[in-house]
């Protein structure tokens, strides 16, 4: 395991001179919030954010994303034949992700690779991706990574972490695709026992607050339909909106629809992210909507993420703990709320 350290004045230079092997991502200010943006000439990185509000899934997994073409025209020969679209497998690299994010990579990693299914697409998409994690030394309020198993410098599903010392960047290799990144990365130096302690004391200081991990084994013991039938749904939803705020923050939710949309005689086959807040996402084509009411929907998720998943993988929930929900949510519903009801019953 590599740790260098890197200066800070001398760190965006460093990402510079990689943008050769990998597209480069890093956290930009964009009006009040950031974003992962690819670092360009002009892009100006700040590594002093605390998290995104959108979360970087999407360079892993598109919110719209070509799966294939088609030509209508009858004179052509290959009409109406299904063409995959070409997808860009290159090396890239997530500079500054927080690990509450990386953490829920690999809980999404279930649906998306598994033994009885793969998905070409994602799972190509993460193996060519290097994740460069940025350590939390302050934790937001809303944060609560700790309670679903991970941590403020959690390792978990990163590739590299880096540790904030001031002004210097201590970088530790994880992985093999961690530590070629760093091989690569020009200017830095062996870290010394000094700075080996300073990361440690940073990582003890930043979990000092947190929430204590939450047990899995009330909601596991739990009946699904007594959880399903229990009073406080109609109470959990009476003030949502249902506007899909929470699924599309939210780095763990994976649902998408597939779309055809033509123009003239050309089409594509889209594969769009969903949301099981919307009341249009099982409505069946006969008019039966099975979850009609917005109870029901608001109940779907929070039973998605904190029993349905813990029965099926039986390894923690469905929820990194990154807090965007609770943050963003417009009518301040709080799934760290929810899960207390699920747990006592109400």
């Amino acid at each position: 395991m590599t740790d260098k350290i890197f200066a800070k004045e001398a760190w965006l230079e460093t990402l510079q001179g990689l943008t050769d092997g990998y597209k480069v991502f890093v956290p930009v200010k964009d009006g009040d919030f950031h974003v992962f943006r690819l670092l360009e000439k002009g892009t100006r990185p700040d590594f002093g954010y605390q998290n995104t509000r959108l979360s970087p899934k999407g360079l892993v997994y598109p919110q719209s994303e070509r799966m294939f073409e088609y030509s209508l025209d009858e004179k052509d020969p290959e009409s109406n034949i299904l063409k995959e679209d070409p997808k860009d497998y290159s090396p890239q690299a997530v500079v500054g992700i927080r690990p509450c994010d990386a953490h829920a990579f690999q809980i999404v990693k279930r649906n998306f690779d598994n033994p009885e299914y793969r998905d070409p697409w994602w799972v190509q998409h993460f193996e060519s991706t290097t994740l460069v994690g940025l350590g939390c030394n302050e934790p937001c309020a809303t944060c609560f990574c700790t309670a679903m198993g991970g941590g403020p410098f959690e390792e978990k599903g990163l590739d590299v972490l880096l540790y904030d010392l001031g002004e210097t960047y201590l970088a530790r290799g994880l992985t093999d695709k961690g530590e070629d990144f760093l091989n690569k990365a020009e200017g830095g130096k062996p870290a010394d026992k000094e700075d080996l302690q300073s990361a440690a004391d940073l990582s003890s200081k930043a979990a000092e607050g947190m929430p204590e991990p939450r047990n899995v084994d009330p909601i596991r013991e739990k009946a699904i339909n007594d959880l399903f039938d229990a009073p406080f749904w109609e109470d959990v939803a009476f003030a949502c909106l249902n506007c899909g705020t929470c699924t599309f923050l939210c780095p763990t939710c994976w649902c998408f629809d597939i779309q055809d949309e033509v123009q003239g005689k050309q089409g594509d086959r889209i594969r769009n992210w969903d949301s099981c807040m919307f009341p249009l996402f099982t409505l069946h084509g006969s008019g039966h909507n099975p979850r009609d009411k917005k109870f029901q929907r608001v109940r779907q998720r929070f039973m998605h993420k904190l029993k349905y998943y813990v029965d099926k993988y039986d390894d923690g929930f469905q929820c990194s703990g990154c807090g965007r929900c609770v943050a963003f949510c417009p009518v301040n519903i709080d799934i760290r709320e929810v899960l207390s009801l699920m747990n006592n019953d109400g």
